[in-house]
């Protein structure tokens, strides 16, 4: 990156390893230098959380108020309906109004720790959902005004587009429509708030470089484009699957000490990068830990497992994790917020299999996966290597909780309740 920003948050963005690309660096870096610009991010409703692979465009969300500007949260009610078929092999299972409404109630409830949509200032953040504009479009009208600034050979020739016809799998017409109601949104958020600038992950460039010429189609007016890389760890899994699943930011689908473990888990070769995306520590701070070798890195992904819980779930919830994790891994104890699964003495009866309960802990997937880690030496039983799958527990052997553990990083309490 050779370009030499004078807005704080093109220079965040680009010290911070946020930036893959934007539209007009020097546009957007002249309109950013003056005064209070607002700027959106669009969120489909698609799961009733967002996981860790939406924490990168929250941050960019956060960081564009903190340097003094105005950002956009914006819910999309209306584009759920259709889905995003951008770089997907499928068509995505389409929602019902109820099913969406009840995603978008789950999905809010992680911004506000992130952005601050309460305060008195210019740059207080808005949410917005874009079925206020979408649910009531004349399809006619909408074909008329719109739909003749698209030019088919165009969209054919997007990235995201294009990569599912090379394979020859289908795109619905439902589906192709997307694009163009991702840009009547970034046209209908210019017309009502001023909206310059559109953020999202590298495949939305198409989607966004859309937006903005339609825009200045319709209405003549100078917006921009800016996006992240999508991100990847070292090891080139996609950012917010774990092991177990995908890696919510809701607490009632992913406990803040399993958040928290996430984090701690993290490859020695991610830290650096990871502090400077997902933290707010000081860039040469996170350099200095990203650096560090051997047992050292160790207290690096602890200071990130801190920090990054501490934004998402609050300070007490970090500090009772890591107490957690101390007490489990240095002192073999039992720590009080491990993920806890509580069986009656009716379910019970005499006696389950611990390959049952394996699986009913969210240890592993199957009975097979579960028989499988026996096997090969990586269950324990209350610290003890588990070596019998056959291993019956009843109600007398629940008499205090029992700790189950899936390698050294994954633990499990069960208890009778």
């Amino acid at each position: 990156m050779t370009y030499h920003p004078k807005s704080d948050f093109i220079a965040t963005m680009i010290e911070r390893g946020f930036l893959a690309d934007c539209t007009d660096y020097q546009g957007l870096d002249d309109a950013l230098i003056s005064g209070c610009k607002p700027a959106y991010i669009g969120f489909d409703a698609t799961a009733k959380s967002l996981h860790v692979g939406s924490l990168i465009q929250i941050m960019m969300l956060r960081w564009f108020q903190k340097t003094g500007h105005q950002p956009i949260t914006l819910m999309g009610g209306g584009t759920t309906k259709v889905g995003d078929p951008s770089f997907r092999a499928d068509e995505r299972p389409l929602l019902g109004p109820e099913q969406i409404n009840e995603n978008i109630a789950g999905i809010k409830k992680v911004f506000s720790a992130y952005i601050d949509y309460d305060s008195e200032a210019e740059n207080k953040a808005l949410m917005l959902n874009n079925e206020e504009w979408l649910d009531n479009l004349n399809y006619l009208d909408f074909l008329r005004d719109i739909g003749r600034h698209f030019s088919v050979n165009r969209m054919l020739s997007f990235e995201s587009v294009k990569s599912r016809l090379d394979r020859e799998q289908s795109l619905s017409f439902l589906e192709f429509n997307y694009m163009i109601l991702q840009a009547y949104d970034f046209l209908e958020l210019n017309r009502r708030y001023g909206c310059v600038l559109q953020m999202g992950g590298s495949d939305q460039w198409g989607n966004i470089v859309n937006g903005i010429d339609l825009t200045r189609r319709v209405l003549d007016h100078e917006i921009y484009g800016l996006t992240s890389p999508l991100l990847t760890t070292s090891d080139g899994k996609k950012m917010g699957k774990s092991q177990d699943g995908a890696v919510w930011l809701n607490a009632d689908m992913r406990s803040p000490y399993e958040f928290w473990q996430f984090w701690r888990n993290t490859t020695d070769a991610d830290v650096g990068r990871f502090l400077k995306l997902y933290t707010e520590m000081p860039v040469d701070e996170c350099d200095r830990l990203g650096a560090l070798q051997g047992s050292e890195i160790n207290e690096a992904k602890i200071r990130l497992a801190n920090e990054v819980t501490t934004l998402a779930h609050g300070a007490q919830a970090a500090e009772t994790a890591e107490a957690t994790a101390r007490e489990v891994f240095e002192k073999g104890g039992v720590g009080d917020d491990l993920p806890t699964l509580t069986l009656s003495a009716a379910e019970l009866g005499d006696g389950m299999s611990i390959v049952q309960i394996i699986v009913k802990s969210g240890l592993a997937k199957s009975g097979k996966e579960a028989k499988r880690l026996i096997a090969e030496n990586g269950a324990k039983l209350d610290d003890a290597p588990l070596t019998d799958a056959g291993l019956m527990i009843d109600a007398g052997a629940l008499s205090s909780p029992i700790k189950l553990s899936a390698g050294k990083k994954r633990h499990a309490l069960v208890q009778l309740g």
